[in-house]
């Protein structure tokens, strides 16, 4: 009982980690470019170091899936730059929908009823978004191109996940995540190196908010999850894991008084619901088939798409 508890901290402790991302990104002056690659520089060396799985299972499968990956890590970073951290986490969290396309294109996949079922309020939440004009902010100067970008980042973490699978069903493949985590931070911090210099008028707090990012709301998320998902039920550490984006506008609102729309809320909630949903009526197909959850594979590592 002991060790499930602590397992379940584990995971909760992770998501934890991660839902600080959009404040922290919010608490610097560096530009977009810049926080990305000096966090994800940052990240690749916490993980690599701190998670033994990291320094496994390296082949060049790691390097197309871990462009989607860097992909994601910038345009969330930019995001989060431009509109409230509750549209650029929940917009991120639209990825399922984009599956629905990818995975019959790519992977040949068969799209399942009840997936166009439960992607309806996805479709209608996303939409939610897009319903009238919020005025620019400090925190949020830009929220019409912020949201695209978030939308985008959705996209490119669909594709992140796609990747994963595909290196998961080749043969020999263990689709292993943790590798491409280090490799896609890699990535970034070298597409974004060139516009990130020079660095002007950074002061103490800006690299104390990118060694946070890197270290701690990265790595050492990575090494709780990496403890603790594997003897948690994938279904469980859905809904445990759902404290992220749950989370993430509280941090903002708490630390920089940002306070996302009524549309943006309703939004949000619409597509948290229905992948909660979803993910749970996966979990009961899979026990009435006597197979693990489809999920379980893409949480074994604990890869998670803001960079989380």
């Amino acid at each position: 009982m002991a060790n499930r508890t602590t397992w379940r901290l584990q995971v909760l402790g992770a998501a934890l980690l991660f839902s600080t991302g959009g404040a922290a990104i919010k608490a610097t002056t560096l530009t977009a470019w810049q926080v990305a690659g000096f966090r994800s520089a940052v990240a690749a060396a916490a993980v690599f170091l701190l998670v033994p799985a990291a320094r496994r299972g390296w082949t060049w499968h790691v390097v197309p899936v871990g462009v989607a990956y860097a992909s994601t890590l910038v345009l969330f970073v930019t995001a989060n730059k431009l509109t409230t951290s509750a549209n650029a986490i929940f917009l991120q969290s639209t990825a399922p929908l984009y599956m629905l396309l990818f995975g019959p294109l790519l992977l040949k996949e068969a799209v399942r009823r009840r997936d166009l079922v439960f992607m309806a309020p996805v479709v209608l939440g996303l939409l939610l978004f897009f319903v009238g004009s919020e005025a620019p902010v400090q925190t949020a100067p830009n929220p019409p191109l912020g949201n695209l970008m978030a939308v985008a980042s959705g996209a490119t973490w669909a594709l992140t996940l796609v990747g994963l699978r595909w290196m998961g069903n080749r043969a020999g493949g263990d689709g292993s995540a943790l590798p491409t985590v280090v490799a896609g931070n890699l990535i970034a911090f070298l597409a974004c190196l060139p516009a990130s210099l020079p660095v002007v008028d950074a002061g103490t707090g800006d690299w104390l908010a990118v060694a946070y990012l890197g270290v701690f709301q990265i790595g050492a998320a990575y090494l709780l999850l990496a403890a603790g998902i594997r003897h948690v039920p994938a279904l469980e550490a859905s809904v445990l894991l759902m404290l992220e984006p749950a989370l993430n506008p509280v941090w903002a609102w708490l630390v920089h008084g940002e306070t996302p729309g009524p549309w943006a809320i309703t939004g949000g909630v619409l597509i948290l619901g229905a992948t909660l949903l979803r993910t749970a009526a996966d979990a009961r197909a899979d026990r009435r088939a006597g197979a693990d959850a489809p999920s379980a594979t893409d949480r074994s590592e604990g890869l998670r798409p803001d960079g989380e």
